[in-house]
């Protein structure tokens, strides 16, 4: 039994939405909260449709997401984030999900950048203290190494 077996597509759907939408759903456009409920995909039921009367457009449950607009299922995805939290590289991901390394290579890199793009701005703020920091200044234990490197002639010492 795979993993994405113990996952089902339903679940994956309503955890999405309550985490992207933790209060009410809003539009990922307009952030308006003015929302109609538009029904289910036909092709994939677990997903619900929206329509936003704030800009007059519709939308779902992944659009402008990550998850959005990929052939493979929210569940493989939602395997493939889990599988990554635990340090699992992209080849025993692909081998656990049945998938080709390449596409594994493109889902950890888009989920990567996702995670990357949502992270809080760090602000220090009040004194803050730094402590142990070491910087490597060029070759240790190999001053000809670092003479050469920077076009200093001779080696001699």
């Amino acid at each position: 039994m795979k993993l994405y077996d113990l996952l089902d597509n339903h679940k994956c759907y309503e955890r999405i939405r309550q985490i992207r939408w933790p209060d009410s759903v809003t539009c990922p456009r307009c952030t308006s909260d003015n929302i109609t409920r538009q029904g289910k995909d036909e092709s994939q039921p677990e997903k619900q449709r929206y329509f936003c009367k704030g800009c007059q457009r519709k939308f779902d449950d992944l659009t402008l997401s990550v998850f959005s607009g990929h052939h493979q299922s929210l569940k493989i995805w939602v395997s493939c984030l889990h599988l990554m939290s635990l340090n699992v590289s992209n080849r025993q991901i692909a081998q656990e999900l049945d998938l080709n390394i390449s596409d594994v290579q493109k889902m950890t890199e888009q989920l990567r950048q996702a995670v990357h793009d949502k992270r809080p701005d760090v602000t220090l703020d009040g004194e803050v203290e730094c402590d142990e920091v070491y910087i490597v200044a060029g070759h240790k234990g190999q001053p000809k190494a670092v003479k050469k490197k920077d076009g200093q002639g001779d080696e001699t010492g």
